[in-house]
């Protein structure tokens, strides 16, 4: 019982020393580069009730769809592979 409040005391403390590690090393000011439109294609720091382009939305569901789909089809190839020897 010892061993497992003393692991959890540690993960607590080691997390809050990397959160805090991490405020203080960070950069305050992002750069331009940072705040610009990257993928999504509007500005990032205007209202959430703006029109949004639907090919983002497409293109991320075709990514997800493939990705599924090979994810499927990988462990179907096993099989077929250690069938035949």
């Amino acid at each position: 019982m010892l061993e497992l409040f003393s692991f959890i005391v540690f993960s607590i403390l080691l997390s809050l020393l990397i959160c805090l590690a991490s405020f203080f090393i960070a950069i305050k000011r992002p750069y331009s580069e940072k705040v610009s439109a990257y993928e999504c294609g509007f500005d990032p720091f205007i209202g959430s009730r703006n029109k949004f382009e639907v090919k983002f939305f497409l293109i991320g569901i075709l990514f997800l769809v493939f990705d599924l789909e090979i994810s499927l089809l990988f462990p179907w190839v096993q099989i077929v592979i250690q069938s035949n020897f």
